[in-house]
């Protein structure tokens, strides 16, 4: 039996527009459709993904909101760590790190991605969600770390919740996007980028421990930022989008979450300010104790009188 089957027995436009009058060689037609190219504007076509369509003004932006959030966030744990209030400051601190510090860095590190000749849309309920859990995971660090009587191995349990935790987000925030191209991710850069947020988690909650004065928590801060910032572009690296045909997503534009996400950013951080304001001028009015001074005797001040001369008097006698 022949096996060989020749190109011309069949001509390959027959197999891309068949006619019912044309028989075709079965194994002939695998052949040729397994070896046909896929047209232009396919499935597999690779699109770019540009993460700074403003240029730096958005990833600058981000930088300063995860390094104020850092720096307010520091502040709070210091208060917690004086005992008045503790539930209250580790809740403002887990806000102000956990919400303004990696959240909103996140969502405005994304109002610069977009993706080629694709629409890109949001899931509020689920973008929601992840600032929800970037603030529960932060909180949860902080009270491990922060406890009266920490356990030995607090920072690293802190730190590996918190920080599997913050990329939990960033992949739930990645979900929320909605788009007409199809998104896949490479799975090391993925793991690359929790292993980051894990350091990363570690290192702000022992800064939240240690940290004393100002001109440190600035200096922890800065630092945070850098960390909370490679975290995300680490894991936006691991994306890659193709051409879909999903028709028009569903969803929020992101430019028009970006008027009510100001409000409540400008709130928060007010919020946090006045609070952290008012206890260092309550701390700067206080007055010291009063400490206890020796009481001398009245009787001590007055001199002595002087001694009686023979004669009965108190002065000497005179001569002659």
């Amino acid at each position: 039996m022949n096996r060989h089957v020749t190109e011309a027995t069949v001509p390959v436009d027959a197999l891309w527009h068949p006619r019912p009058d044309l028989t075709v060689n079965v194994r002939a037609d695998r052949l040729l459709r397994g070896s046909r190219p896929k047209p232009v504007g396919s499935g597999d076509r690779v699109l770019h993904i540009y993460h700074f369509s403003y240029g730096w003004l958005t990833p600058v932006l981000a930088y300063l909101m995860s390094f104020v959030g850092s720096l307010l966030g520091l502040q709070c744990a210091a208060r917690a760590r004086a005992g008045e209030h503790r539930a209250l400051w580790l809740g403002l601190a887990a806000l102000a790190i956990g919400g303004t510090g990696i959240w909103v860095m996140h969502f405005i590190a994304m109002l610069g991605f977009s993706i080629q000749d694709a629409q890109i849309r949001f899931d509020v309920p689920i973008t929601l969600l992840s600032a929800a859990t970037a603030i529960v995971v932060v909180g949860i660090g902080l009270t491990l770390v922060q406890a009266p009587r920490p356990r030995p191995l607090a920072l690293g349990a802190g730190g590996a919740i918190t920080g599997l935790g913050v990329g939990g987000m960033h992949y739930t925030g990645m979900y929320a996007m909605r788009s007409d191209a199809t998104i896949g991710y490479d799975w090391r850069v993925v793991t690359l980028s929790l292993m980051i947020a894990v350091v990363a988690a570690t290192a702000a909650l022992w800064f939240t421990v240690h940290v004393r004065g100002m001109a440190a928590a600035v200096g922890a801060a800065l630092i945070m930022g850098v960390a909370v910032c490679g975290m995300h572009y680490t894991g936006m690296a691991a994306m890659h989008a193709h051409r879909g045909h999903h028709g028009t997503p569903p969803g929020t534009d992101p430019l028009a979450m970006l008027a009510p996400l100001i409000v409540v950013i400008s709130l928060v951080t007010m919020l946090l300010l006045i609070a952290v304001s008012l206890t260092s001028i309550e701390r700067d009015i206080d007055l010291p104790p009063l400490r206890p001074t020796a009481v001398r005797p009245v009787t001590d001040d007055i001199a002595p009188p002087p001694k009686s001369s023979p004669s009965g008097t108190g002065y000497p006698r005179s001569g002659g």
